[in-house]
């Protein structure tokens, strides 16, 4: 190519430079627009950005949850993970590094997830970290990636949320607040001293209660279950709400009635309660006055649920039976969400039936003396073994002896790993329990004759 043709090349290239800026700016934008389409008019994947920062600063809650979902994929898919443990959190969490793509699939179909950091310099030379999440897929599946794909998402990433978190004990405060505690009592299913058959009744009837959401909207019924737990002191009523918690992985709220003012402080603080809770009322017939009206007394049902509470402890409080009663199934109990209520009793004969009636204590768990498994599961439990010479001898005396699990279990735990002491010192404590319960009911038949007698008298 000699000069002339290379000076002339220049120069159109010099034209076609400043030509743009010779033409009116309707007619750039036009060319800009076409050339953009033209560039990308074989691209077909759509983008979705999700900041950790909204435009104010603040923390955006979508970017945690889609962290959440991520953290269950980044652990067997990103090539560089960030590990972590966030307070009030009993497991590892872990997201994907800056600059790492996951892929997902999804009625069969892929998606590309990409997370993205930049940092900025201020002008006061300090740094900040600009943080993002993309979700990248073909434009195709635009319609089921936002109706079906996304709210997927959501829920999963709550479920693994909720799974990862701190399970928590709350308490009751006079003014009507809760304090929390973590909550880590260490009873489960496996080994709570209670006959097979009624552990599986337990756990098949929680599992249905979790799993019918659904059912209970379309029913019209709020979705809760009261449990009703009853039986000597002993029997591991309160071993077997930690059990259900931990069943359920459910916080535990502690509902002191003695603590409560009147029925108005009641709804507020069932009011705060969150979904996937078990709220918990022991001892309910040594806390209030909810005798039962049949037995004998002359009150009307107005004056009985609208007297104030006694409680065991001489406190007064002006919680009434009607309340106790919406704690059950009033209005407040329309908050969205999984809650169980369980009440415990030592003696069920005196609660009043309108506490006992379906849809407000939905199922009654008798809480009895130690049986031949419950036995067995507390040999296992504390001693490490399944059988041994003297089980057949202990099984027999088991129910004129009329021990509870914690009075078998008091008698094992004393005696260590030692199998063989713990098995002799059970036996002779049932021994002499059955000596014990065979002449207190001596002496309650000779007071029966004694009265009988008085009456004839009389």
């Amino acid at each position: 190519m000699d000069w002339k043709s290379t000076s002339s090349a220049l120069a159109t290239l010099m034209f076609l430079r400043t030509l743009p800026s010779l033409l009116p700016p309707e007619v750039r934008d036009l060319l800009s627009y076409l050339s953009k389409r033209l560039l990308h008019s074989g691209d077909k994947t759509v983008s979705m950005v999700v900041d950790e920062f909204d435009c104010n600063g603040r923390c955006n809650p979508l970017f945690t949850t889609i962290e959440s979902y991520l953290s269950s994929k980044s652990a067997s898919s990103a090539k560089v993970m960030k590990m972590n443990q966030h307070s009030k959190s009993r497991a590892l969490t872990f997201s994907m590094g800056p600059d790492q793509d996951l892929l997902d699939h999804f009625n069969g179909f892929q998606l590309k997830w990409s997370s993205k950091s930049d940092k900025h310099k201020h002008p006061n030379d300090t740094f900040s970290e600009h943080r993002s999440i993309t979700l990248s897929f073909d434009v195709k599946h635009r319609e089921a990636v936002q109706s079906v794909y996304l709210p997927k998402v959501l829920r999963e990433a709550e479920a693994i949320r909720f799974k990862n978190r701190e399970k928590r004990l709350f308490s009751n405060r006079k003014d009507a607040h809760w304090t929390s505690v973590p909550f880590s009592h260490p009873s489960t299913f496996e080994t709570l001293a209670l006959e097979s058959k009624v552990k599986e009744d337990i756990m098949s009837d929680l599992t249905n209660f979790v799993a019918r959401k659904e059912y209970y909207r379309r029913v019209g019924r709020t979705w809760k279950r009261g449990y009703l737990l009853y039986g000597p002191p002993g029997t591991g009523k309160t071993s077997l709400i930690g059990a259900i918690a931990n069943f359920l992985d459910f916080d535990v709220y502690d509902l002191e009635l003695t603590a409560v003012a009147d029925n108005t402080q009641l709804r507020t603080l069932l009011l705060s309660t969150a979904s996937k809770s078990v709220i918990v009322v022991e001892d309910v017939d040594c806390t209030v006055d909810v005798m039962n009206r049949s037995r004998g007394l002359k009150r009307t049902h107005d004056e009985m649920e609208e007297e104030p509470v006694v409680a065991a402890s001489a406190a007064v409080t002006a919680v009434s039976l009607s309340g106790i009663l919406n704690f059950l199934d009033g209005l407040w109990s329309t908050c969205e969400g999984e809650r169980l209520m369980v009440f415990t009793t030592n003696h069920v004969e005196r609660l009043d039936p309108a506490l006992l009636r379906p849809g407000r204590m939905d199922m009654h768990v008798h809480m009895s003396y130690c049986g031949a498994e419950a036995f067995r599961t507390l040999m296992k439990n504390y001693l490490g073994v399944g059988d041994h010479a003297l089980l057949a001898e202990a099984e027999g005396l088991l129910p004129s002896a009329k021990m509870t699990p914690a009075d078998v279990a008091d008698v094992l735990m004393g005696c260590g790993d030692d199998v063989e002491l713990g098995m002799r010192d059970v036996v002779e404590r049932m021994k002499r329990r059955r000596i014990e319960v065979a002449a207190d009911a001596e002496v309650v038949n000779g007071n029966k004759g004694t009265e009988k007698e008085e009456q004839i008298v009389f």
